[in-house]
């Protein structure tokens, strides 16, 4: 079920990928900061590459993540980023440790791999809420529902009702 969704996810941002141009893809936008809509993507996709390299260790440290400039610069590499993770991502479950810093301390806390794809989700669609603010100033379309947490829209179709 999990994994379902993570694929449905990553076609809405394959679907979005085939419509922008590089220029479109790293165009400044003055409403998100001036970041790029390839930033926000490198960010949602290097954090599932982050949790898929750290699989065998059982380690997972988000902010050692590369920060690859092609990928946010370049759709295609983003694309077939995407691929490779839907791909690599089937694997079970397993107990895992974060591994953060915060306020100059180190810290070590349990999760688990299930637990950790979730995350990668629910950020994933943080971040496409940003993106969309981008699409809407550009000539690409994305679903009315792009950026919205499933249970969000559960609850509008229930108020709606």
């Amino acid at each position: 079920m999990l994994l379902n969704a993570i694929s449905q996810n990553f076609a809405e941002l394959s679907g979005l990928l085939r419509q922008l141009s590089e220029e479109d893809y790293t165009r400044c936008c003055p409403e998100l900061g001036n970041a790029t809509i390839g930033e926000h993507m490198r960010h949602i996709l290097e954090l599932y590459q982050c949790l898929e390299k750290a699989y065998i260790s059982g380690v997972v440290e988000y902010d050692k993540r590369d920060r690859d400039r092609v990928l946010q610069t370049r759709p295609e590499m983003a694309l077939n980023i995407i691929g490779q993770l839907e791909y690599s991502l089937c694997k079970p479950n397993k107990n895992m440790q974060l591994k953060f810093e915060l306020d100059g301390e180190q810290y070590l806390i349990p999760t688990n791999y299930e637990r950790e794809l979730l995350y990668n989700l629910e950020h994933s669609i943080h971040h496409q809420a940003l993106i969309k603010v981008g699409v809407r100033q550009l000539e690409a379309t994305v679903d009315e529902d792009f950026g919205i947490a499933k249970s969000t829209i559960a609850y509008r179709n229930q108020c709606a009702q």
